[in-house]
């Protein structure tokens, strides 16, 4: 089809800057009845699905869905938006970017098509004067509706409206509401185009740019492709600021349009470099660019670099700016210098830029001047890495070397990848992940009172030392108090907000610390639209319990009244591990004597380990018994009574207390009938018959005269027969048999296994014997020493060795040295007889003088020897080489 305007260049548009585009789109749909609201956070609100906010509809789905009620039914934004799933591609066009604002127009069961498509084209061509011959509406292939609006009533020819399919106009995401779109491309003239015949709507090329999007959201799907009309339909329009400003400038990308060129141009300007005059200059100017745009509008959101979630992304932009800067020579800090640009150029529409720009040039200068540290040494280590990668023949750097990069060196993985990319090399991330989540673990279980999630201990040493906190929740599991310190990882602060990390400090607290081996309670801190979510409880100095976790909505400040709710089904599970290590430490003394002490114990709500001294490993009976004892006391539901009283008076029960451990005057005793006494801070159960069921998994030697046992109770126990009997039931399904015959159904499967290994093995024998064929002509003589070297193909070092042995026989005296190659891998074998090895032939150093040549090494006596090597091409050498080998042996 020839397309409407191909001749068409003159542009008669006025060059509207990227601040006045978005004032005029405010303002028209503001004219039409729309409530404009501010740009909401980058930090979704209450949607878990969204790390970030990356699309204009995306903060306003609760509108959409009905879960709340929009303060109108019109409303208008421009929204600020993060997407890095393609963030490797940023650079290496001029297509690609992080961050962007999002013009949005949106209907919530107010009008629809007709006037969504009008006022499109009233603002299209009216207001930004963009020429109507060059716009081309698409609509989808069966919206007859749209198709007809646009035709007659918009008076677009029927031949300048395409119909595209669901993939490129129609838009759902799973079950729920859904519909037709109706997008509108801008004909950007010949000199964009790739020149191609019939180039036109939907080519690749840059000619033909989407400049609008109509969702129509009229239907909801069931998730079975089934849809039905929706009661209330909705319209959710967009448009890219930047996109409509390259067109509205006609300039070749967002790179170029006025705000961003200027900030571009200062990039260039710090570098001392010139746009469009070097590949790789123009990708690190595009990346450093982009990336300080990102940056700078994250952190006016209260977003901090961190190592995890939109934290690490932020983390990760910021560093991949400050290597990019570095690679096109710009020395020492610049990312807040750029970023004052950034901030010069969007406080028009963002105000709150210019009043956080201390904060934000404070937290780019600290974290571009951490990075700037070991960036070097990073680089240095990296460079070796590589260089070990090249002389091991190794495209993949391992997953423990860059976990190394990033613990050590702070190089996320994605720039490790980036750098690596540029030389065709790649990375184990499976390793990566692994070597974070042992280091983890590892953190987990070293963290004592003292740490605050690996972060430094004077976070909390800063806190006033007069405040003290109270534990109330033996016997309460929520309480009211007030907030009366709370930190973030690094600092002592007054508020903590949506999605911050941090410790909260309150004067009472139903939530218990970890402490005497029972690890601190999960839970719900509430205050207003404020929640805490509590994934640790610890002690600190000076009395105070802290609740560690994270901010999921809201603020909570410092001195609000708040709820504090314990998990209760965590505390549950916790007190029954808790009572049972009580009991297993009495029948522990009951079946193996009382020279059992505890030596140390934790328990959570999954499992218990109790550590205690003995000198050798228990027998499967003892262990029967033991088990069997603190079974019969959970049956016996026996009363739990806790009770406080001074030292002297709870030796008089015969309370167990830990060895070594100091006492106040009071201490706290638990009974559990007339079986255990013991001295215990912990909470536990009201009767042992809650535990409901013990099962011992191990037990095992921890140090010298200390066994540990780790156990199970309640539901632990049912999950652990759960998956005992899936595993089982599997097992039977793989064998065709089932859990009641699969004992006999294995060992008929046993004894078919070692008849065919065995009949494997003789075929394998007489496989090598024939690649062999009739050898016994290739006997050659050297100085008196008969030497047979031959190459047998396919055989394994077993078959190479009897082989060996046979032709050995044949031979009577003399040497044999056989090669064969068997997956790509090379097997050597030497022997010598009594009479060769008088006359000086040593099977070991022989192999030694010719195992190099196929890659490899090894050695062995006088009369046999073996090696492997990985180099098959080299076989003929190798049994050449033995010759002269050999003949330099002998007398």
């Amino acid at each position: 089809m020839r397309t409407y305007c191909s001749d068409v260049e003159e542009r008669n548009v006025n060059k509207y800057g990227v601040n006045e585009l978005r004032k005029m789109f405010l303002d028209f749909f503001e004219s039409k009845g729309h409530l404009v609201m501010k740009s909401f956070s980058l930090v979704p609100h209450n949607d878990n699905s969204l790390l970030l906010i990356n699309s204009g509809m995306a903060p306003l789905k609760p509108y959409f869905t009905g879960q709340e009620i929009p303060p109108r039914k019109r409303v208008t934004t421009c929204q600020k938006c993060i997407r890095t799933g393609d963030i490797e591609n940023i650079g290496k066009t001029d297509r690609h970017g992080t961050f962007f604002e999002m013009l949005g127009n949106f209907s919530f069961g107010d009008y629809f098509k007709h006037e969504a498509i009008a006022w499109c084209w009233e603002f299209l061509t009216e207001v930004v004067g963009l020429e109507a011959d060059r716009l081309y509406p698409s609509v989808y292939l069966d919206d007859d509706e749209a198709f007809d609006i646009w035709n007659k009533e918009i008076g677009i020819p029927a031949e300048r409206i395409f119909r595209f399919g669901k993939e490129d106009n129609f838009w759902e995401h799973g079950s729920g509401p859904c519909g037709p779109c109706s997008e509108v491309y801008y004909d950007r003239g010949e000199k964009y185009g790739c020149g191609k015949p019939g180039c036109t709507v939907g080519c690749e090329c840059d000619r033909y740019i989407e400049v609008w999007n109509n969702v129509f959201t009229q239907f909801d799907n069931d998730g079975h492709g089934n849809y039905t009309d929706l009661s209330q339909k909705n319209i959710d329009t967009g448009m890219g600021l930047e996109r409509l400003a390259a067109v509205v400038q006609d300039v070749e990308s967002i790179f170029d349009v006025d705000t961003i060129q200027a900030l571009r141009n200062r990039v260039c300007e710090l570098a001392g470099k010139t746009y469009k005059e070097k590949h790789e200059w123009d990708v690190s100017i595009r990346i450093v660019t982009d990336h300080i745009r990102s940056a700078t509008f994250m952190i006016s959101d209260g977003i901090m670099p961190s190592n995890e979630g939109r934290g690490y992304v932020l983390r990760r932009i910021i560093r991949r700016a400050a290597r990019h800067g570095r690679l096109l020579g710009i020395e020492g800090d610049f990312l807040a210098n750029l970023s004052s640009t950034v901030i010069e150029g969007s406080k028009d529409g963002y105000p709150e830029l210019e009043e956080k720009k201390d904060f934000i040039f404070n937290v780019l200068t600290q974290e571009e001047s951490k990075f700037n540290k070991t960036i070097d040494q990073g680089l240095n280590i990296l460079a070796e890495m590589e260089e070990n990668m090249e002389k091991e023949g190794r495209t993949q750097l391992s997953g423990e070397d860059a976990f190394r990069l990033y613990d050590t060196y702070g190089f996320p993985l994605d720039l490790t990848m980036e750098i690596l990319e540029e030389k065709n090399l790649t990375i184990d991330e499976e390793g990566f992940q692994a070597a974070m989540k042992e280091q983890k673990e590892k953190a987990r279980k070293a963290r004592k009172v003292t740490n605050y999630m690996g972060a430094d201990v004077t976070v909390y040493e800063s806190i006033d030392p007069a405040i003290t906190s109270e534990f109330v929740g033996y016997d309460k599991l929520s309480w009211e108090s007030g907030v009366t310190a709370m930190t973030t990882e690094e600092a002592v602060v007054d508020a903590l907000t949506d999605g911050e990390s941090g410790t909260i400090i309150v004067a009472q607290t139903p939530f218990y610390g970890t402490m005497g081996g029972q690890c601190g309670d999960t839970g719900v801190i509430r205050c207003g639209d404020g929640e805490f979510v509590v994934q640790d409880t610890i002690h600190l100095a000076g009395g105070k319990i802290g609740h560690i976790g994270r901010m999921t909505s809201g603020m909570i400040k410092l001195g609000d009244k708040v709820e504090l709710s314990v998990n209760p089904a965590g505390r549950a599970d916790t007190c029954k591990n808790h009572s049972a290590t009580h009991l297993l430490q009495k029948a522990l003394r009951t079946v193996l004597g009382s020279h059992v002490e505890q030596a140390g114990s934790y328990v959570d709500a999954h499992r218990l380990r109790f550590d205690f001294s003995h000198f050798s490993a228990m027998t499967p009976e003892e262990l029967a018994k033991v088990e069997q004892i603190v079974n019969d006391e959970i049956n016996a539901h026996l009363p739990v009574r806790t009770s406080v009283m001074t030292l002297e008076d709870a030796k008089k029960t015969g309370a167990m207390a830990l060895f070594g451990e100091k006492y106040g005057d009071s201490v706290r005793v638990v009974q559990m009938g007339d079986f255990s006494t013991e001295l215990c801070g912990g909470t536990h159960v009201a009767n042992t018959g809650d535990i409901a069921v013990f099962k011992i998994l191990s037990e095992s030697g921890v140090a010298a005269g200390v066994r540990r046992i780790e156990a199970l109770t309640g539901p632990g126990v049912f999950a652990y027969y759960k998956e005992l009997e899936d595993r089982l039931s599997e097992a039977a399904k793989i064998v065709k048999a089932t859990p009641a015959n699969l004992a006999e159904k294995l060992t008929h499967l046993m004894a078919e296994v070692k008849q065919l290994s065995s009949e494997n093995e003789s075929l394998k024998s007489k496989a090598a014997r024939e690649s062999l064929g009739n050898v016994m002509d290739q006997v050659k003589e050297i100085k008196g020493v008969k030497l047979l070297a031959a190459k047998a193909d396919g055989a394994d070092m077993n078959g190479l060795r009897d082989l060996g042995d046979q032709l050995k026989e044949k031979l009577g005296e003399g040497v044999v040295v056989l090669a064969s190659e068997k997956d790509g891998k090379v097997n050597l074998v030497a022997m010598a007889t009594d009479s060769a090895m008088a006359q000086g032939a040593h099977a070991g150093n022989l192999i030694k003088g010719i195992a190099a040549l196929v890659g490899g090494g090894g050695g062995g006596r006088p009369n046999m020897a073996q090696a492997g090597g990985k180099n098959p091409a080299g076989i003929p050498q190798a049994i050449a080489e033995v010759e002269k080998v050999l003949e330099g042996q002998l007398k």
